[in-house]
């Protein structure tokens, strides 16, 4: 979705973001807010200070180098981290830009920037195809968050591919802190698992698949010419038989969204099976 710079253009823009973001807003505040707190508030510890072994300390926390240096035990304390660091990741290959789909990961991107500004974390989105389209920087803010949205409206995006390793990579070279990672994509790639149980090990990673179930499946009787958006490579497929379903994969450790379905209960459901840590 390529906007130029008419008044027509710009006037059909802002009503874009104006609606998303009534509806992204109703979501966070009565849907997602209590949810959103309860699962991911507060889910690191961050270092504070040293001080001497008292009786009744976890011995896990014994800081061996000082100990050996002082010659007296010492142990680490903690204090449980505050504020979030949010981000989304976001598949913009030319499989998600269908309208539909484009839709849905805009609401949904929308929801999770609000619901992160209304818990007074700071959040940011990277944007992907095979290459690194867009990073958009931590802030607060409802301004912050109407820019993230406004951004996706208006990318266009110079890759057609999707390549969720090298985002992976990219993300963790450049951001060491450790964060929430809300990964969107339909994940119609292969060998990203290595870079993504890598970057998991730091950060909490959670994936969200974005498909459309009427692109997987084919009716009774029916001949296609399939066209792969990204690569442009064409297939005839011929079903005669019964109502033919693709193999796409869901995920087994992460929230599965369809095009017309309800999103909100299924992400209600992922958060509701236990607090991310």
């Amino acid at each position: 979705m390529n906007f130029n710079h008419s008044k027509e253009s710009k006037k059909e823009l802002l009503k874009k973001i104006k609606n998303i973001e009534i509806k992204a807003t109703i979501l966070s505040d009565n849907i997602f807010a209590g949810q959103y707190q309860s699962c991911l508030k507060g889910n690191g510890m961050e270092f504070a200070d040293i001080r001497r072994y008292a009786p009744g300390d976890d011995v896990k926390k014994i800081d061996w180098k000082v100990t050996a240096k002082q010659r007296k035990a010492y142990v680490k304390e903690f204090v449980e981290e505050r504020e979030l660091s949010v981000f989304l990741l976001v598949d913009v290959s030319a499989s998600n830009r269908f309208k539909d789909k484009l839709d849905l990961i805009t609401e949904l991107v929308g929801s999770l920037a609000f619901s992160a500004n209304k818990n007074g974390d700071r959040v940011g989105a990277l944007f992907f195809s095979n290459e690194i389209e867009k990073i958009i920087s931590l802030k607060k803010g409802k301004k912050h968050a109407l820019s993230i949205i406004e951004n996706l409206l208006v990318l266009n995006p110079k890759g057609k591919n999707t390549d969720i390793a090298n985002a992976l990579r990219y993300f963790g070279k450049i951001f060491k802190r450790r964060s929430v990672i809300f990964l969107i994509s339909d994940f119609l790639d292969d060998n990203y698992e290595k870079e993504l149980k890598s970057l998991s090990r730091r950060h909490e990673i959670i994936p969200v698949r974005i498909g459309d179930k009427k692109f997987e499946s084919l009716p009774k009787g029916a001949i296609f010419t399939l066209e792969d958006s990204e690569t442009g490579e064409q297939i005839v497929v011929e079903n005669y038989s019964s109502k033919s379903e693709f193999a796409i994969n869901s995920l087994n450790d992460g929230i599965n969204l369809y095009v017309g379905q309800d999103y909100v209960k299924e992400i209600s459901r992922f958060f509701c099976r236990g607090r991310v840590r």
